[in-house]
């Protein structure tokens, strides 16, 4: 009795688990990636349209060798290179697919390199989103931990 209680209780965990990361809704949060000097942290939020925008609201490291506020000095659109890098908007307009279980159509920017890719991001457990940029078919995948 005991193992079908056991199997039943953890049945039922691993659904509500599915459920939360297969509604459009679940990607809303706060995620920290990287460590150390390399931290940052991304909020994500949504938009009256229904799609998601993801904007940095942390880093570790926030000030240059120098004691000045870092920013977002390679951005392809010079009226934003004085942007503070923890205030950047990483991507905008981001919408999810049920069918594919992800999040899509929508650019991720890349302040490190100053470049804007295609974006998919999907859950690979309860907290961690892990989150691709691809351009031409080649990416790299990075995964995000939600708080």
């Amino acid at each position: 009795m005991k193992i079908k209680l056991f199997a039943l209780t953890a049945l039922f965990f691993s659904l509500s688990l599915m459920a939360q990361n297969n509604n459009a809704d679940s990607i809303i949060g706060i995620y920290q990636n990287g460590s150390g000097k390399d931290a940052y942290k991304v909020q994500i939020s949504k938009k009256a349209d229904g799609s998601f925008k993801g904007a940095v609201c942390w880093m570790a490291e926030v000030k240059d060798a120098n004691g000045k506020m870092k920013t977002d000095v390679k951005n392809p659109d010079k009226a934003l290179r004085n942007v503070p890098l923890d205030k950047v908007v990483i991507f905008d307009g981001l919408k999810y697919d049920p069918v594919k279980k992800q999040w899509s159509d929508a650019k991720i920017y890349d302040p490190d390199r100053g470049i804007r890719v295609k974006m998919t991001a999907k859950f690979e457990g309860a907290k961690t989103l892990v989150v691709r940029g691809t351009v031409l078919g080649i990416g790299e995948s990075v995964s995000w931990t939600k708080e």
